[in-house]
C-alpha cells in the first residue's frame, strides 16, 4: 500500500490526473473508505484546476491528449454526481460548459443533450432508461453517455 500512495502523492504533485485514473482500480482495493473519498477529491481539484486554466486561455480541451481526457473525464463524473443528487440546475451548468471545452463534436453534442434533459428537470434515471442508448453508449467505448434514444430528438 505503501507502494500506491508514493504513487498517488507523486501523480497529485505532477498534476496527473490521467495516472490517477490508472491508479483508480488499486485505489479502491488498498486504500481506506476515506482516502478514497479524498483520492476523489483530488482528481476533481486538478481538473478544476484545469477547467480554470482552459477557460483564462480561451482554448478547447483536446480529446486525443491523455491529460486533457482524463480531465474531461473527472469534470463530466463531477457533472452527473450533481444531476444524480437532484442539482438539475448545477448540472445543467457544468453540462453547458463542458459542451463547449471539447475540441470533440460528438462530445460537445452529447453534453447538449445532457443539458436539455438536465433543464427539462428529467430524473438521471429516467435520462439513464429513457433518453440514453446505453447498449450503444458501452459498445462505442466512451466515458459519457455518447448514444441517445429517439426520444431525445424531442430535448
Amino acid at each position: 500500500m505503501n507502494d500506491l500512495k508514493a504513487e498517488v502523492y507523486k501523480a497529485q504533485e505532477e498534476g496527473d490526473i490521467a495516472k490517477l485514473y490508472t491508479l483508480e482500480q488499486r485505489a479502491q482495493d488498498e486504500l481506506s473508505e476515506d482516502e478514497v473519498m479524498r483520492y476523489y477529491s483530488n482528481i476533481l481539484e486538478l481538473a478544476l484546476e484545469r477547467l480554470t486554466e482552459v477557460l483564462e486561455q480561451a482554448i478547447q480541451l483536446d480529446v486525443a491528449d491523455v491529460q486533457d481526457f482524463a480531465t474531461l473525464r473527472a469534470l463530466y463524473e463531477y457533472a452527473v454526481e450533481h444531476y444524480s443528487a437532484g442539482s438539475v440546475h448545477d448540472a445543467s451548468a457544468l453540462f453547458e460548459i463542458l459542451s463547449g471545452l471539447s475540441n470533440s463534436k460528438e462530445f460537445g453534442f452529447s453534453m447538449k443533450i445532457h443539458q436539455k434533459a438536465a433543464d427539462a428537470k428529467i430524473s438521471i434515471d429516467d435520462f439513464i432508461n429513457e433518453i440514453a442508448d446505453i447498449e450503444q453508449t458501452q459498445n462505442n467505448g466512451t466515458f459519457y453517455v455518447s448514444a441517445f434514444l429517439p426520444k431525445a430528438n424531442t430535448l
